[in-house]
């Protein structure tokens, strides 16, 4: 039974060490993922432009937009944001629970083993070794050892939660709770890949099963680690700051349980218009449109929690930092539903004005929470003033001010570009049917520059919080570990004493929903396994049928498996990261159908291991290409050339060049590691490659690819801006052009091209 401890109370020293060094590495990191950020601004913005801001240097095969933006994504989302949820959340729960966390040498290897894990992406990301999954881009070594990092995570969190001195869990450990168990199984179903060698791996999935999955993740990542941690820790820092109680727990818990099991489903709204199943897609719009009441109940929670204290946040810049970030979280979770309309969605996705929303959310509502929370918990640890509150208040407008001029020029572009896609003549023709006659009509580098200085001033923001932040810890005494006395907690051993003591003053319905409760708060395998329920339900829900449906569908004529040559093309695509900037996914829209061809059905992703259906167009939809290319522009010919030098087909083109594809051979080497994929593909992916195909890799690869140059030669006349190279049959740039000639190919095949 539970009853007052007669032991005597013990000192709890607590672990602020490993607190400090998360937040010294959210800023280190932060920094580092906003310059990679500002980067890319850069090359959108300049590069090959008629802006010219002489960016040749940025031109290099590592410094490629398709290499970068993923780390500036990983560096943003899982250093900057990752390392502030540790430190953040190591450093409440220990106050919370009156506990120092558990497992010491754990909490010490988890530090260094995340970061560790970062580094690594920093280097292989622009070594181009990635799978080509949007937020998961890290090939199988790494994400074995991310599951590690994670398990000594929630072996901490759990640990100190089990050793607590407090007998209720505060409503932020809930959320970090929440947190643990959604990306433990996000992680897990996303990240089921097929090792084709050290650092190559294919997905599990395929087709319209891996964009599910995928997109079931990536909109869950954003709810699990961008979203539910960082509302733990405002649930925290945001009364402690402001020195005011929650305004209403009651709200609290509804904001909890509705988040927890209406998150889950929102993900299909990524896959509107697309082959996904109609009905994926109808639960995914609900979901997203109910998703807006228990956010929004959050969000009012927290700034009403600063009633009767405004006069100190108009001098705190901690205070203000929190604020705009809970104000950031309304606006964002007011966007994404209605972004998630479906007459809205058609002209919204796949634009920038998407990427105006997800800075607007990490930047926006995460970013000002990380820093915030650092600038209120170092002053804190180290007993002392914040070193210059001037220049917290200078980062905290350049950060405002940058954020600001981000959203609104993507919200002014991604809406140009939606609507100049969409429009056509009297005459029913599409007006503008030439790409780049959008992106200069648009006057789009114009805005691309406005963005950049956006991106500008919050990196410059970033910077001055670091120095702000090491110049407070010089200028003290040092770090001051706290501690407390606290009385050991006795178990429930009798569960119904337990149920009588919540319910001994509840009379009303309502009051015994709240006792009830109140039992789930004093037992924490309870308020694990419910949340696990409430995140198993929906994932089964909508990922079970559609994999069950598309094992279903039958192969059509015409579609068949990638040979040597496509395949090793396909792996250039993926590790150049094309699917950055061109989707393969012909909407079921009149515009796309006018402009690409025949809406993409959901059998001809059977052989795509991942799928590539994309989320951004900086440049045209390649669903269709073989089609479209080889009926207006040569075909092989427009692409060699245009990859060696965009500007020669594409004049003001910001796509950068691939001339180092022209000079990056396949030797024997390759050719074995091709025939050791077909047999992966073959025996792990049921994919139907035989043993003649493995046996004869090397000669059906040379046998294509010396038609395809013979084909290239004798289209090239008298051009000779980029000749054809000595043995260009094993250059990477033919195996490139033979995937590209493989999208949509089965469609002139069948006579099917309307």
């Amino acid at each position: 039974m539970s009853e007052p401890s007669t032991l005597p109370p013990d000192t709890i020293q607590f672990n602020d060490r490993i607190v400090r060094n998360f937040l010294i590495m959210t800023l280190v990191w932060g920094i580092v993922g906003l310059l990679v950020g500002v980067i890319l601004a850069l090359q959108l913005a300049g590069m090959g432009s008629s802006w010219d801001l002489g960016l040749g240097f940025l031109n290099q095969e590592w410094l490629g937009f398709g290499r970068l933006r993923p780390l500036h994504t990983n560096a943003v989302i899982f250093a900057f944001t990752g390392n502030a949820i540790f430190g953040g959340v190591y450093y409440s729960i220990q106050r919370l629970l009156k506990a120092r966390l558990a497992f010491g040498k754990l909490v010490d290897f988890q530090f260094w083993s995340w970061n560790l894990i970062i580094v690594a992406a920093a280097i292989t990301l622009p070594l181009g070794i990635t799978t080509g999954k949007e937020y998961a881009e890290l090939e199988w070594p790494i994400d074995i050892a991310i599951a590690v990092s994670w398990i000594s995570f929630g072996a901490i969190l759990f640990g100190t939660i089990y050793k607590r001195r407090e007998r209720h869990l505060y409503v932020a450990i809930w959320f970090f709770i929440a947190t643990w168990v959604g990306i433990t199984m996000l992680h897990v179903v996303n990240s089921m890949e097929v090792p084709a060698s050290m650092w190559k791996s294919y997905s599990l999935y395929s087709g319209v099963r891996d964009a599910l999955v995928q997109w079931w993740y990536g909109h869950n990542a954003v709810a699990f680690f961008l979203t539910t941690p960082i509302l733990g820790l405002m649930y925290y820092y945001l009364p402690k700051a402001a020195g005011r109680p929650v305004y209403s727990y009651r709200l609290s818990i509804l904001h909890f349980w509705a988040l927890v099991f209406i998150y889950i489903w929102a993900g299909p709204h990524h896959l509107l218009h697309t082959a996904l199943p109609e009905w994926a897609q109808t639960l995914g719009v609900t979901f997203s449109i109910v998703l807006w009441m228990p956010s929004w109940a959050g969000m009012l929670n927290g700034l009403l929690t600063l009633r009767g204290a405004w006069d100190k946040v108009r001098s705190s810049p901690v205070l203000k930092f929190l604020v705009v970030s809970v104000t950031f979280y309304g606006m964002s979770t007011f966007e994404g539903p209605m972004m998630s309309l479906r007459n809205i969605n058609a002209l919204s996705h796949n634009t920038d004005w998407t990427i105006g929303h997800v800075h607007s959310g990490a930047l926006g509502w995460v970013g000002f929470m990380c820093f915030g929370m650092t600038y209120w918990l170092i002053p804190t640890m180290y007993k002392t003033k914040l070193w210059s509150e001037k220049m917290a208040n200078s980062h905290f407008w350049m950060a405002t001010i940058g954020i600001v001029l981000y959203a609104i020029t993507m919200w002014i572009t991604g809406i140009m570009q939606g609507s100049m896609w969409f429009e056509f003549t009297d005459e029913g023709t599409l007006r503008y049917q030439d790409w780049m006659a959008m992106y200069t009509e648009g006057h789009i580098p114009f805005f691309y520059m406005v963005r950049m200085f956006g991106g500008l001033l919050y990196l410059t923001g970033a910077i001055l919080a670091l120095i702000n932040i090491v110049q407070t810890m010089r200028n003290s005494n040092g770090l001051v570990e706290d501690s407390i006395q606290a009385t050991p907690l006795i178990k429930d051993t009798c569960y119904a004493t337990a149920y009588n003591e919540e319910m001994k003053d509840a009379e009303t319905p309502r009051e015994k929903f709240w006792a009830v409760h109140a039992l789930v708060e004093r037992w924490p395998f309870l308020l694990i396994l419910l949340t696990t329920l409430a995140l198993l339900f929906g994932g089964i829900i909508e990922i079970v049928p559609t994999m069950i449906q598309s094992t279903q569908v039958a192969v059509p004529n015409g579609i068949k498996p990638w040979t040597p040559l496509e395949m090793a093309g396909r792996d250039v695509y993926i590790r150049e990261g094309c699917v950055n900037c061109h989707t393969q996914m012909v909407r079921t829209l009149r515009p796309e159908t006018e402009r690409y061809g025949p809406h993409t059905r959901p059998e001809e992703g059977v052989y795509d291991h991942p799928f590539l259906w994309g989320s951004k167009r900086t440049g045209p939809d390649l669903a269709r290409e073989a089609l479209i290319k080889s009926s207006t522009h040569g075909g092989n010919l427009w692409h060699w050339r245009h990859m060696y030098d965009p500007q020669l087909t594409s004049e003001g083109s910001v796509m950068p060049n691939y001339a180092h594809l022209y000079d990056t051979y396949m030797d024997e080497g390759d050719m074995d590691s091709l025939a050791r994929k077909l047999t992966i593909w073959r025996d792990v992916l049921a994919t139907p490659y035989d043993d003649c195909d493995v046996e004869t890799v090397t000669r059906e690869y040379d046998e294509q690819a010396t038609l395809l140059v013979a084909e290239l030669e004798g289209a090239m006349g008298d051009i000779v801006d980029v000749s054809v190279p000595e043995n260009a049959k094993r250059t990477e740039i033919v195996a490139l052009l033979a995937y590209l000639n493989k999208l949509g190919s089965h469609l002139k095949e069948n006579g099917d091209t309307k």
